[in-house]
């Protein structure tokens, strides 16, 4: 049997990269589209078939959804997948002042 090794309790979380976190930009990007077209979450989760409290919850970034719920929330707002990755996408690339260049790194 392996010995256990104690971990102590700050070290217990994974580390955080810089950037957001694939959901909190999945949940972002779905509230955005949703709060633009002025929708409500009741309106969105009951068409999208699931429970008003679970879109909450993705759309705050704190639960990891599936690629079928995401695609329901995706059409139910009107869209499609590709649309929603577009948008992903735009909202991950970092902003980079004007004028400031990028160089490449050996």
């Amino acid at each position: 049997m392996a010995d256990l090794h104690v971990v102590p309790a700050e070290q217990t979380e994974p580390a955080r990269t810089e950037g957001p976190l694939m959901r909190e930009l999945l949940g972002d990007t779905l509230r955005s589209a949703r709060r633009r077209q002025e929708r409500t979450l009741k309106d969105v989760a009951e068409r999208a078939g699931v429970s008003m409290t679970y879109l909450s919850e993705i759309e705050r970034g704190h639960k990891e959804a599936s690629s079928e719920v995401i695609s329901a929330i995706t059409r139910s707002l009107g869209g499609e997948l590709v649309d929603l990755l577009t948008e992903m996408t735009t909202r991950a690339m970092p902003v980079r002042p004007t004028g400031v260049a990028m160089r490449a790194v050996a």
